[in-house]
This record gives C-alpha cells, sequence and structure tokens, in this order.
C-alpha cells in the first residue's frame, strides 16, 4: 500500500529535511520515527523536495509504503500523535503505487517573506527576514521578468547544489506589498539548491538602490554565481505547496 501526505512544518529547530545522522535534527528523521511506530515496521518516507536548515513548509509532500492496514483518518491522527509540535501532516490519501512525491510533481510554489522597516520584528522574527533599508517592490518586479521561462540558473545556484543540470522552468514571480510586509512567490517545475534565496538576495540588492534593474539580467546571463548577491536567510522561506497530475487526486 503506498500513501501519500501532505506536511508542515516550522523549520527553525531543524538541521534541514534530509536525515544526516542520529544526532543531528531533522524532519525525516521524525516523520519516519512517528510513522514506523502507527505502522509497526520500519518506515522509509520520500519527499517532493528537500528543504534546508530554518527553512519552513506548508505545503510538503512525502509518499511511502506499508502493508498495515489503516485508514486515511487512523493514518493522520495517528502520525500527528507521535509527532512533535513543530512537525504536523495536514492530509493523507491513499493513492496508486505508480505515485511518486518527487518524480510525479509537475511544479512546486515558493513563498519568501520579508518585513521592511526599520525597527526589527519582535513576533515573526522566525518566519521573515528582515530588511531594513526600503525596498522598491516595483523596481525588484521588473528586474525579475529575465528569470520567466526555461532558463540555466547557474547563477543562483549554491556550489554543493547536486543536480545533473541547472536547466528550470520558472512560471511565476510575483512580488507584492501589504504595509511593511513583502511576499515574493516564485512557482517552478524544480528549483536548484539555494536558487530561491539567491534570486531573493539579488532581488533585495536592486529594491535597495545597490543595483540597477538591468543589473541582473546581466548576472543572470554571465551564468556565474559569485556575481549575483547574497544567499538570504533561511527564515523567510516557506516551501508553499506541490503540484500534481490531475490523475493522481492530490
Amino acid at each position: 500500500m503506498r500513501i501519500a501526505a501532505g506536511v508542515e512544518y516550522k523549520g527553525t529547530l531543524f538541521c534541514g529535511f534530509e536525515i544526516q545522522s542520529e544526532n543531528i535534527r531533522t524532519v525525516q528523521q521524525e516523520l519516519e520515527s512517528a510513522i514506523s511506530k502507527v505502522a509497526g515496521e520500519s518506515v522509509k518516507i520520500v519527499v517532493a523536495g528537500r528543504t534546508d536548515s530554518g527553512v519552513h513548509a506548508q505545503g510538503q509532500v512525502i509518499h511511502f509504503d506499508s502493508t498495515s492496514q489503516r485508514t486515511e483518518h487512523e493514518w493522520l491522527l495517528g502520525v500527528n500523535s507521535n509527532l512533535p509540535e513543530d512537525i504536523s501532516l495536514i492530509w493523507v490519501r491513499l493513492v496508486l503505487d505508480d505515485f511518486h512525491a518527487r518524480y510525479s510533481a509537475s511544479q512546486r510554489y515558493y513563498a519568501y517573506y520579508i518585513i521592511n522597516r526599520k525597527a526589527r520584528p519582535a513576533l515573526k522574527a522566525d518566519f521573515a527576514h528582515w530588511v531594513y533599508s526600503p525596498l522598491d517592490i516595483e523596481k525588484m518586479y521588473q528586474a525579475s521578468r529575465c528569470l520567466l521561462g526555461e532558463n540555466d540558473f547557474s547563477s543562483f545556484r549554491a556550489a554543493e547544489c547536486q543536480s545533473k543540470t541547472p536547466m528550470r522552468f520558472v512560471s511565476k514571480i510575483e512580488i507584492n506589498r501589504q504595509q511593511d510586509k513583502i511576499l515574493i512567490e516564485i512557482a517552478a517545475n524544480a528549483f536548484l539548491h539555494h536558487m530561491v534565496r539567491n534570486i531573493v538576495g539579488s532581488l533585495i540588492l536592486v529594491g535597495e538602490g545597490k543595483r540597477e534593474v538591468s543589473w541582473l539580467e546581466q548576472v543572470f546571463l554571465a551564468k556565474d554565481r559569485k556575481l549575483a548577491g547574497p544567499t538570504a536567510p533561511a527564515c523567510g522561506l516557506f516551501l508553499e505547496r506541490v503540484e500534481y497530475p490531475a490523475k493522481f487526486n492530490i
């Protein structure tokens, strides 16, 4: 039996999603431990997209196989009762064996949250990047247009990225402000390691007026990570949702 599940988690106290060692707390480690208790057998999970230390998720997707007979409701309640407070399953589906949380995904959506004001935040410091300098989101939006479509994203790729190709198809980049809160939304078929955070770090330089709008396209075409801006902090990044073909009913 193959089971898919939606997961949300606060990444602040995790050293990323993927298991590293027994002494390092990861999302995968907590999930596999909780699911195995409910299944009564050792369970390994597959994830739609691995997230880094400090990155959050509201719509992460996993799948796992089990011989245990449980209803969707029983899996949901049982696993959540064994998870810590900073992780929760938000839905469970019994799926066909050809569903794959990673390879079946057609689109991934990330959101990056910025608090843009002079005073540091006290309430949302774990969930947004504080930028002191005023940001011009219109210039940021104009600069981001060059990133749409299928392109080589080497300029925004971490050195340790293990992907075989830097080619990705970005279908959406939106930047909106509500008072002192800025939301950057990016959708693509897949993402390179640190890709969103490196794009955001570069867009912030444009928004601050430290770089011209045209600079981002020059960096993009150069395919050189050293020319781009700094990697934005993990605290502002959320994996919002993962999209699958309709046949999977996810």
